[in-house]
C-alpha cells in the first residue's frame, strides 16, 4: 500500500488470489520486490516463495500447476534474473503450460539512459519484449498503470487459449508502485465456457470410431499430457471402456490413465513398451488424445502408424504422416473435454458395446537391455524398489537422462498419483523445482528422481525444500557421469574418449554436511535403498537418498538398443530391443 491506497503490485497479487493462485515462485530483487511486499500484505491469501534460481522458480510454478490445475505464476527481477527465466518459459511454451511470468524492469525514467539491467530496446539496449514474445503466447510491457487491467486480462486469457502457454508481463519498478483502482474480475477467464461448438472433424471422427466399435475392430488410444492439462482423465477412461480400446500413454503423460488397468498398454515411443507396437500392428484405428505425437512419443511406431488410420483430438494437428496409400489423419481441434464427452455420448447410444476383452492389452512387455556389469544398483531394480516404497496418491517427478528413461519405462504410477516430466525442452534439473512446487501445492510428499547431472545443474534447490521444511524425497542416481552422453560417445564415437565422466563424489554426505536438518542416506544395493526410503517416508520434512549406479549401464531407450543391435554380431540376442514380458 502507498498512503493507504493499493498499488499496481497489490492489485496484481489480489487478482491472482481471486483466481485461486495462492503461491508465487521467484527470486527477489530490486525491480520485483514490490510484488513480494504485496504478497506479504495480502492477508495470508498468497505466499511468495524465494527459490535459489529463476529457472527453478518457473519449474516450481509448473509443479504447482500440474498438481492443482491453478494458474502457475513465476517472477523475477530484471537483468540476469529475467534471462534465467528463459529456459523455464520456453518449457512452458513447448508444454502449453498456463504460466504467468511477472518480470521487473528498471524505472521508466532511467530506461534508454544507461539504466542498470536495461532491456527496454532503447539507446542500444536489447528489447525484452522481442525476446519473450518469441517464447510466449503473449508479452507486453505495462508502461501506463491505466493499462494494467487490459493487459493482465489479455495475459491470463492467453494462458487459457486453445494453444495455451505462458504469458509475460514486464513491470517497470515505478509502475508497480503507482496507486491504482480495482481491476476487472478475471475469474471468468479460467472457468469453462459451457458447451463448446462442434469442432471440424467431430462427425467424421465419431463415424470412424463408431463403425470400428460396431465391427469389433481393434482400436489403440495414445493419450498425451493434454488429457492432464484439461483434467479429462475421467472422459479418457470412459472412452476406453465404451470403445473397447487399449490405451498407451506418451512419456510425459504416464498419469493420465490407470497404469494398473488391464487396458493399459504402456508407454509409446523412444522409451516405450513393445506392447504398443504389437497392438498398433493389429489395429484399424489409432486415436490420439491430447497429443500431437512428437518424435519422442512415436519413435519405433512410424511403420505401423503409416498403415493405420489416425484420429487426433488436440488443439493442434498430429505430427504423424500416412504411408503412400494411407488416408490422411482426421483432426478434431475443439476443446478436448467437450469433444470426448460428445464422442462418449455417441458411443453410449450404440445398441451393443465392444466385445468383452477386446481392449485388453495383455501382458506388458519391456525393453531388454544388456545387463549392468558395473557397480551399484541396476536401474530396473532401483526403480522397482522406489515403486514399492511409493504410497497411494504420490507425486513422482522425473528428470532427464538414464534415470528418467528407467523411471518412464519401469515405474507404474501409484493409483491416484501424479507423474511430472519435462520433455518440451528436456532441461536437466527441472525435477528439483517441480517436485518442490508440487509439495507446496499438495502438502503431500513428492518424489524427485534425478541423475547426478540434474543435481549438479539445479540441485541446490534442496535448500528451498529445507528452508520451507517441505515433504520432498530427492532420489539422486549417482553414476559420476552424464551417463546418457557417455552412452552416445561409446555408440557413436571413439569409445576410448569421454568428456562426460566425473571424479567420484559423495552427494549424500555433501548434502548432509551443508544442511544438517536434511535426512540423507546412500544406497549401493536394493535392500539399502528400500531401508533408506522407508526411513525417509517416516520423516516429516525433506530427505535426500543417493543411489550408486553404473555409468555404463544401457537405459531402456529404443535408439540406443537399436544401435547395439546394429553393432552386434548376432542380432536378435539379449540386446534385441523388441522386448519380452517381465513378471
Amino acid at each position: 500500500m502507498r498512503n493507504g491506497q493499493p498499488r499496481v503490485a497489490d492489485r496484481i497479487v489480489s487478482a491472482l488470489a481471486e483466481l485461486g493462485t495462492d503461491h508465487l515462485f521467484g527470486v527477489s530483487g530490486a525491480n520485483i520486490e514490490d510484488i513480494y511486499d504485496a504478497a506479504q500484505h495480502s492477508g495470508g491469501r498468497v505466499t511468495a516463495v524465494v527459490a535459489k534460481h529463476e529457472f527453478s522458480a518457473v519449474t516450481m510454478a509448473e509443479g504447482y500447476h500440474r498438481t492443482t490445475g491453478r494458474l502457475a505464476v513465476a517472477m523475477a527481477t530484471s537483468g540476469a534474473g529475467a534471462m534465467n527465466m528463459v529456459p523455464g518459459i520456453a518449457e512452458a511454451h513447448a508444454a502449453r503450460l498456463p504460466l504467468l511470468a511477472l518480470i521487473g524492469q528498471p524505472p521508466r525514467a532511467l530506461e534508454g539512459r544507461g539504466a542498470f539491467q536495461d532491456s527496454s530496446g532503447r539507446a542500444g539496449a536489447f528489447d525484452a519484449v522481442g525476446l519473450f514474445r518469441n517464447i510466449s503466447r503473449f508479452c507486453a510491457r505495462v508502461d501506463d498503470p491505466a493499462d494494467l487491467g487490459k493487459l493482465l486480462t489479455e495475459a491470463v486469457a492467453a494462458t487459457k487459449g486453445p494453444c495455451r502457454g505462458p504469458a509475460v508481463l514486464l513491470l517497470p519498478k515505478d509502475v508497480q508502485q503507482v496507486p491504482t483502482g480495482p481491476l476487472p474480475d478475471l475469474g471468468a477467464l479460467l472457468a469453462d465456457g459451457g458447451t463448446a461448438p462442434a469442432a471440424a472433424g467431430r462427425g467424421a471422427a465419431a463415424d470412424l470410431i463408431t463403425a470400428a466399435v460396431t465391427r469389433g475392430a481393434r482400436i489403440v488410444i495414445i493419450a498425451g499430457d493434454g488429457v492432464g492439462r484439461r483434467d479429462a482423465r475421467t472422459e479418457l477412461a470412459e472412452l476406453a471402456r465404451r470403445s473397447g480400446a487399449s490405451v498407451a500413454v506418451t512419456p510425459e503423460a504416464k498419469d493420465v490413465f490407470d497404469n494398473h488397468d488391464p487396458r493399459y498398454a504402456g508407454v509409446a515411443g523412444a522409451i516405450g513398451h513393445p506392447t504398443v507396437l504389437r497392438l498398433l500392428e493389429q489395429a484399424e484405428l489409432c486415436v490420439l488424445v491430447g497429443t500431437r505425437l512428437p518424435v519422442m512419443a512415436r519413435t519405433g511406431l512410424e511403420p505401423a502408424l503409416a498403415r493405420t488410420r489416425v484420429i487426433g483430438y488436440d488443439p493442434e494437428p498430429p505430427f504423424t504422416s500416412p504411408g503412400a496409400d494411407g488416408p490422411p489423419a482426421v483432426h478434431v481441434a475443439g476443446d478436448l473435454t467437450a469433444e470426448l464427452r460428445s464422442l462418449n455420448a455417441r458411443l453410449a447410444a450404440l445398441p451393443h458395446g465392444p466385445s468383452a476383452g477386446q481392449g485388453l492389452a495383455g501382458e506388458l512387455e519391456y525393453l531388454v537391455a544388456p545387463p549392468s556389469q558395473g557397480p551399484g544398483v541396476p536401474l530396473v531394480d532401483a526403480v522397482r524398489t522406489i515403486q514399492a516404497a511409493l504410497p497411494e496418491g504420490a507425486t513422482v517427478v522425473s528428470d532427464a537422462g538414464n534415470a528418467s528413461s528407467a523411471a518412464i519405462h519401469h515405474l507404474a504410477v501409484p493409483r491416484q498419483g501424479q507423474f511430472i516430466l519435462a520433455l518440451g525442452m528436456g532441461g536437466m534439473g527441472h525435477s528439483f523445482g517441480a517436485g518442490i512446487g508440487a509439495a507446496f501445492a499438495t502438502g503431500r510428499r513428492s518424489y524427485v528422481l534425478s541423475g547426478d547431472g540434474g543435481f549438479y545443474a539445479h540441485g541446490m534447490e534442496v535448500h528451498t525444500a529445507v528452508e520451507y521444511d517441505l515433504p520432498v524425497t530427492f532420489v539422486v542416481f549417482n553414476n559420476n557421469a552424464h551417463a546418457m552422453c557417455v552412452m552416445r560417445e561409446h555408440l557413436l564415437y571413439d569409445a576410448s574418449t569421454t568428456y562426460n565422466t566425473f571424479r567420484p563424489s559423495d552427494i549424500a554426505a555433501g548434502a548432509g554436511a551443508m544442511f544438517p536438518t536434511l535426512t540423507t542416506a546412500s544406497a549401493s544395493t536394493p535392500a539399502e535403498l528400500a531401508r533408506a526410503l522407508a526411513e525417509t517416508n517416516a520423516t516429516a520434512g525433506p530427505a535426500l537418498v543417493c543411489v550408486e549406479s553404473d555409468p555404463d549401464e544401457t537405459p531402456p531407450f529404443v535408439p540406443f538398443l537399436r544401435l547395439i543391435d546394429d553393432l552386434s554380431s548376432t542380432p536378435g540376442d539379449a540386446h534385441e530391443y523388441r522386448g519380452t514380458p517381465v513378471g
